[in-house]
């Protein structure tokens, strides 16, 4: 179970928050350009939330405070959830 910790750690810091960081700075720049609707506001605080759920995830793990029941939980979710996005794309 220590190796799906791993994984869900580096699923997490490699590839969750830089894509999320990524679509916030998007956010913010429709902001700037004064582009941004209702909707995209309310995708920023969703998105800064997300972010610190996220970071509260990889401090869960390095503090060993995850059982390997909520570590398979989590790394399904994010799991399905990248899956389902990249099928969106394509």
């Amino acid at each position: 179970m220590e190796n799906l910790r791993i994984k869900l750690r580096d699923l997490v810091v490699d590839v969750m928050i830089p894509e999320s960081e990524v679509f916030l700075e998007e956010l913010h720049k429709e902001v700037e350009n004064k582009t941004a609707n209702e909707d995209d506001m309310e995708a920023i605080k969703d998105m800064e939330s997300f972010l610190v759920e996220l970071q509260n995830i990889v401090t869960a793990i390095d503090e060993n405070k995850m059982s390997d029941e909520e570590v398979q939980v989590v790394y399904e979710k994010i799991s399905t959830m990248l899956e389902e996005h990249e099928e969106d794309e394509n």
